[in-house]
């Protein structure tokens, strides 16, 4: 019954971040005594696609740490709160890719040192939501250099008012919506596809990854039969206009912006009709806060860009 579904399982678990708290990369150092400079990293590349990093292979670690390659303008990130991330990581010994969520779907943490590890933690901690890091480490004997993309966890932009006869939409302090249904009314009979925050990313295309929070509730009881909302449900991810939605979120979704709140009056037809599903009769009434939305890239396409 879930309209969205996680595609596939992280390619690789990146290890735990060790050793000392983030400073400027490379930074040279006075001190003859001390380590050699750390050799310099390049990273390109536009939001949404994997960064192309340009070193000397092989690449040793000199000075742990962090940089930032472009900061965010989004909320800063708070300690406790979630957070999710796009990683992309390479094995400085080759230059060979160690994770990359961008052949599937973004993760998401805690923003807790438990959850990210000492070094990622420190190197997130006051940062704003669309900043670009390199994190540079060493685990169990390989040189890690990793870029982390930090995505929005609740949509953000201008607030759009629903006209009169859809449902009522307020929002708690954490995002999470909570959708009041005027029973009174009858249902449309046409999808209805209304952003009630407008983001300021790209439009979806049918073909992308879409990851999503979302609460779904009944028109007829306005009871929640579905939401991402719960404590600890991560955000959920899917291919969008393929179908593999529920028709009313393949057509819904399309041309919305990342970073928007969506309102979606889904009827019948476009649900669970012709289903076992007990809500197959059902007009359906979906919140969904659009957090990140790109083009699979696969192993190939990647060497080929590298």
């Amino acid at each position: 019954m879930k309209p969205v579904r996680v595609l596939v399982a992280l390619v690789v678990a990146f290890a735990v971040l060790t050793g000392c708290a983030p400073g400027s990369i490379p930074t040279p150092l006075d001190d003859a005594a001390g380590p050699p400079p750390q050799a310099p990293v390049t990273v390109s590349g536009p939001a949404g696609l994997p960064p192309t990093l340009q070193y000397d292979v092989p690449f040793a670690v000199t000075e742990p740490g962090s940089r930032t390659i472009w900061p965010g303008t989004g909320d800063r990130v708070e300690r406790g709160e979630p957070l999710l991330l796009n990683l992309y990581a390479q094995d400085g010994r080759d230059a060979t890719a160690l994770q990359n969520t961008f052949a599937d779907a973004p993760v998401a943490y805690t923003m807790t040192e438990t959850s990210l590890g000492h070094n990622l933690y420190e190197a997130l901690d006051g940062v704003r939501v669309g900043a670009r890091l390199l994190v540079i480490d060493e685990a169990d004997g390989v040189p890690v250099l990793l870029v982390v993309d930090v995505l929005p966890t609740r949509a953000a932009g201008t607030e759009v008012q629903s006209p009169e006869g859809l449902p009522r939409v307020t929002r708690h302090q954490d995002g999470e919506p909570q959708i009041s249904v005027p029973w009174e009314t009858e249902p449309p009979q046409e999808l209805v596809a209304l952003p009630l925050v407008r983001g300021t990313g790209a439009q979806v295309e049918a073909g992308q990854i879409v990851t999503v929070e979302f609460t779904a509730v009944a028109w007829s009881t306005g009871e929640i039969f579905e939401t991402t909302w719960e404590p600890g449900e991560p955000p959920q991810s899917s291919m969008v206009g393929i179908g593999q939605l529920v028709e009313g979120w393949d057509q819904g979704l399309l041309e919305k912006t990342v970073g928007s709140q969506v309102l979606l009056v889904v009827p019948p037809n476009l649900g669970f009709a012709d289903t076992a599903s007990p809500l197959a009769g059902e007009t359906l009434v979906y919140v969904v806060d659009i957090l990140d939305s790109h083009y699979p890239v696969a192993p190939e396409q990647e060497a080929q860009e590298g």
